[in-house]
């Protein structure tokens, strides 16, 4: 049993050494418009960003925000041009 949790510690060691290598690189190129002052916001677009579209539930299991949240940031990025609505799914202008 000592050996299955040794290997388990360095697999995640090694798993969260490549995702942050991943993510760093992926955040060198990424920019946020400079009107964004919230935090949410910010992280809704950073996701939508990266991930090209996903719908209000995808977001709400992703970032772990509540759906009442999510629907208010939306429809703000919405109305500033920055996030089209495309049926159920949402992505960058």
């Amino acid at each position: 049993m000592g050996f299955i949790i040794v290997e388990y510690k360095m697999s995640v060691t090694t798993m969260q050494g490549t995702m942050h290598s991943q993510t760093t690189s992926a955040l060198d190129t990424l920019t946020v418009p400079s009107d964004l002052e919230s935090p949410r916001a910010k992280l809704v677009y950073l996701f939508l960003s990266t991930h090209g579209e996903a719908t209000v539930s995808e977001l709400q299991s992703s970032l772990d925000m509540k759906k009442i949240s999510l629907y208010s940031i939306l429809s703000t990025l919405c109305e500033r041009g920055l996030v089209d609505q495309n049926a159920e799914s949402y992505c960058l202008c």
